[in-house]
């Protein structure tokens, strides 16, 4: 392992090695001492749902062919996705469920440090939901809609409201199917009910539970989580920074914030420039403090602040390993209790702050939103507070940093394509029916340590999707690996993209691939899609359009409800590293088959990210070829003859 390069990166290579000098074990230790992992687990054929088992069935066809129960390899690698899908809604929907409850405080007075900050936005999520607007306060509207709101994730009666944003033959579609969400805990529960033993036994029924439970999630809870953070905190607009371990500072005080949530690492931003900590840094012999982000919580005070992106989901034991890290704050979601054996090498203090989180061994400072600056406060002093314990024959912060430019939202990206007085998506359908844009695609998702080397997955599909005119859209760890790479630049057009996609980007002034956020912000890359649709001439749904979506390092359970909510949304959608089914033949075969006849879209699985950037590629073209727009069209001038030949 030890002359092995781990990632692309030259980052995390250099750290990984001052790793193994300073006897810390990392992520791709123990990924190595795992091997060889379980093949029945791999492939989705363990089965625990029961004390009778562990049941594991024969991928070859022998004996065991069936679970104690009689459950069939069909039937237990259906439940293991269905509960994935459940556990990845779960947690990005409580995500959500966190800052409704905070935007609802927040309307009603009870906590000082939240203001509403896009009233713009707030006016169209009140239309959206029937609260009356005209004549009456920002406060009154919003406490209306908070408690709208809030029922989404438990109404009694009823169906889920944002899935309307949906194209209407969509919509149509998913009420014919039954997988409108009536809400999300309802959905999740019932997903738990029906993979329990002696449940639901017909792939096919848990798999379109599976879409209905995907849907509370993408097109409810996580957009929901979207929307409400634009509404306290502004919509992100574009703004350049700076990604990598390379921006911590040595003679800095340098604080990290990781997880997901943006409710306290918002309050960090605002106690680490408030003029009485930077006098309290200065006091201990800092220059300032330096601020930086891990994984979804680093791309949320990137998007509003410009906070540079420290790196992703892999990274954050290394930034821990330079030596120079004073205290990390953890919040939810994708934090390795490793951690806490990594900072007994080092003098960095690593606080958890959610009642939903512990780590053993760490400090626990709760986070509450009603006192939520003064906890940031406290917070950042107990980091200044430990910047004279630093150990100078430890610290290595790596040379490498990369300039990206972040910011974009539908509302953004609509404003640049259009401007002020006719935002409009239609330049980018004239560029996509004309052929300069081929198409769109999503790439998102996480890292993950079986998958090497870091980063080069992301990196090589993206690489190739951009040279062949495809517009990348991109969220969460993958976006930090296009980052890195120096692929959000609008210089990165001329460099990497091909002809047609670097014409319409320099035009423009935007990157070939776009940063749109956090993993829960996948949200705008439906909203932009349903927006294709609207504005015409590419068909009357998402199905219709030549997009696809790919998460080539995935390792979380929210992936896999992101990627079964964007199939049911009718979008094409690959994935790398491995899959949760393939043990099924009649499972692998419904889900990257047969059900594009039912909902539009469809799985697909594939290591090499180069061959499933070629599989996107061919079915952009596909797309293309059955809205006529595949070949050029010679222009035709009709003469009034002619035109009275037209049927009308």
């Amino acid at each position: 392992m030890a002359n092995e390069k781990k990632s692309i990166d030259a980052t995390v290579n250099e750290l990984l090695e001052k790793a193994r000098e300073d006897s810390v074990r990392t992520a791709w230790d123990r990924a190595a001492a795992q091997q060889p992992q379980c093949g029945f687990g791999l492939l989705g054929l363990c089965c625990r749902h029961c004390s009778m088992g562990p049941c594991n069935i024969n991928p070859f066809g022998g004996e065991p062919s069936k679970g104690i129960c009689g459950a069939t390899a069909e039937t237990i690698a259906a439940r293991h996705f269905l509960r994935m899908t459940a556990a990845g809604a779960a947690a990005h929907s409580d995500h959500g469920r966190g800052v409704a409850e905070t935007f609802m405080a927040a309307a009603n007075g009870e906590v000082e440090d939240y203001k509403i900050q896009d009233v713009t936005k707030l006016y169209k999520l009140a239309i959206e939901f029937k609260v009356p607007v005209e004549g009456r306060e920002v406060n009154e509207i919003a406490k209306d809609l908070a408690q709208i709101v809030m029922n989404e994730w438990g109404k009694t009666h009823g169906y889920m409201v944002t899935p309307a944003r949906a194209p209407l033959k969509r919509q149509n579609l998913w009420k014919k199917l039954g997988i409108w969400p009536r809400n999300v805990d309802r959905e999740i529960v019932e997903a738990m009910h029906r993979t329990h033993i002696g449940v639901d036994q017909d792939y096919k029924s848990l798999i379109m539970h599976a879409f209905r439970v995907a849907l509370a999630d993408g097109w409810g809870g996580s957009m929901l989580a979207t929307d409400l953070q634009d509404v306290l905190f502004g919509t992100p607009t574009p703004l350049a920074t700076e990604a990598n371990l390379g921006v911590l500072k040595e003679d800095h005080v340098n604080i990290i914030v990781h997880g997901h949530e943006p409710l306290l690492s918002e309050m960090i931003v605002a106690a680490a420039q408030d003029p009485e900590m930077q006098q309290l840094a200065e006091n201990v012999g800092a220059k300032g403090i330096n601020l930086g982000g891990i994984c979804c919580t680093a791309n949320e005070i990137l998007m509003r602040h410009g906070i540079p992106l420290l790196g992703n989901f892999l990274q954050q034991e290394l930034a821990i390993v330079t030596g120079v890290v004073e205290l990390m704050i953890v919040d939810i979601q994708c934090i390795m209790q490793s951690l806490e054996d990594v900072v007994q090498c080092y003098h960095t203090k690593l606080i958890t702050t959610s009642e939903k989180a512990h780590i053993p061994g760490a400090e626990h400072v709760q986070f509450e939103e009603a006192h939520a600056l003064e906890i940031a406060k406290k917070i950042v002093k107990m980091a200044i507070e430990n910047f004279p314990n630093r150990r100078p024959n430890m610290v290595l912060i790596p040379a490498e940093k990369t300039e990206m430019v972040a910011g974009f939202s539908h509302e953004t990206v609509e404003y640049l394509l259009g401007g002020m007085f006719r935002a409009s998506y239609r330049p980018l359908n004239d560029n996509i029916i004309n052929g300069k844009v081929r198409g769109l695609a999503g790439v998102v998702g996480c890292n993950n340590a079986t998958v090497t080397p870091h980063d080069h997955y992301h990196v090589s599909m993206v690489k190739e999707l951009i040279a062949n005119d495809v517009l990348v859209l991109m969220t969460g760890c993958g976006a930090m690996a296009a980052a890195k790479e120096g692929l959000m630049t609008p210089e990165a057009a001329h460099k990497y993209a091909g002809k047609g996609l670097a014409e319409v980007c320099e035009t423009v002034g935007i990157p070939p691939v776009l940063h749109l956020g956090s993993c829960v912000d996948n949200s705008r890359i439906l909203v932009a899609a349903t927006a294709v649709v609207k504005e015409g001439g590419l068909g009357d749904d998402i199905s219709d359009l030549p997009v696809a979506g790919a998460a080539p390092e995935w390792m979380s359970e929210k992936a896999i409800s992101i990627g079964h909510y964007f199939v049911g949304s009718g979008v094409f959608t690959v994935f790398g590293g491995s899959f949760p089914t393939l043990g099924s033949k009649k499972l692998t075969k419904f889900l990257f088959e047969e059900i594009e006849e039912i909902i539009g879209g469809k799985w697909a699985f594939e290591p090499d990210p180069v061959k499933a950037a070629k599989l996107m590629i061919e079915h952009i073209d596909k797309k293309r070829k059955a809205l006529g727009i595949d070949k050029a069209r010679e222009r035709v001038l009709y003469d009034m003859a002619a035109r009275r030949e037209l049927e009308v």
